[in-house]
């Protein structure tokens, strides 16, 4: 990537981050109508517009954008024609972006049309059934996806060989560390019925990556954006993209909104990995400072820097 764009100044204490990548998550995409358009989740979930909107949105900021990361459950059903529909407008949007797309296996998932038609893989047999797993380079940032999805069931879990395989990959740190990508987070949910479809049998899960070089965890799943820890390392859920599950709603219902829809933006720094909560839609600005007025802020020293915006009116 890029780093900081042409002619902008380093302000704060903190250089560019050495990558960015938008954490997009639980899009389930439905098949098309009779006249080819996608079909409405239950009915009348729109799922495709607020992913249109988060590209968009991303494309809009001008930010380097390194990867389109969507953790699992990308189409709800999977259908074939579902998942070549998202595959389409993300690689269109991602060529665009400069950015790569990586695509990680959810509950709602089926592996065989996964691998086909977003993978693009052919010839795999038998084994189109197997666990979806890669590892990712991102110019010295490691991506691991790791597929948690148990096929007939909405619970999480992983093979005693899945994680040989991921101490194996672990073995060696990477450049600039390892972001570990999956479905099913491994942090507590405050939605007891949620908690019957968590990531199963965790422990196993928390002896191979303790004391690696994996510097964040990306999930999805709950459909509410959410934080935690998890081996001493920070985990980031993304809310989904097709409606989101209302925290506050009473202790013991489950309920989905169509609102609240959002993506994260993710930022890895040498010292630090920033998470970013990104609501969806056009909102009417209370404030705001342009680019020309950051152009003047640069062009200051430091001291005027800090008389002319930090000092108090």
């Amino acid at each position: 990537m890029s780093g900081v764009p042409v002619g902008q100044v380093q302000l704060g204490q903190y250089g560019p981050a050495s990558h960015v990548i938008a954490h997009i998550s639980d899009t389930h995409f439905l098949g098309v109508d009779s006249h080819g358009a996608g079909l409405p989740l239950y009915g009348t979930v729109d799922t495709d517009t607020p992913v249109h909107e988060a590209l968009a949105q991303l494309e809009r900021s001008g930010q380097p954008i390194d990867a389109l990361v969507f953790t699992g459950d990308i189409a709800d059903t999977g259908e074939a024609d579902a998942y070549r529909r998202i595959r389409d407008f993300v690689e269109s949007a991602a060529d665009r972006l400069g950015a790569r797309v990586i695509w990680v296996m959810g509950n709602h998932d089926k592996r065989a049309p996964f691998r086909s038609e977003l993978l693009r893989e052919t010839g795999h047999g038998a084994s189109a059934a197997a666990p979806v797993d890669a590892v990712h380079d991102l110019d010295g940032l490691r991506l691991i996806a790791l597929d948690t999805s148990v096929p007939g069931y909405h619970h999480g879990a992983l093979s005693a060989e899945q994680l040989a395989w991921l101490a194996e990959v672990l073995r060696e740190p990477a450049p600039h560390g390892t972001l570990l990508a999956l479905h099913h987070p491994p942090i507590p949910t405050m939605v007891p019925l949620m908690s019957l479809l968590e990531l199963r049998d965790q422990a196993g899960l928390a002896e191979v990556i303790a004391g690696s070089d994996i510097r964040g965890i990306l999930g999805g799943h709950l459909h509410y954006a959410t934080t935690g820890l998890f081996a001493g390392i920070p985990v980031s859920v993304a809310a989904a993209t097709c409606y989101t599950i209302d925290p506050s709603a009473p202790a013991r219902e489950l309920t989905g909104v169509r609102g609240g829809q959002s993506i994260n933006l993710v930022h890895v720094y040498p010292e630090s990995v920033v998470h970013s909560h990104v609501v969806l839609g056009d909102f009417d600005p209370a404030t705001r400072f342009d680019s020309e007025f950051l152009a003047r802020i640069e062009a200051m020293s430091p001291d005027e820097r800090t008389e002319a915006f930090s000092r108090q009116a």
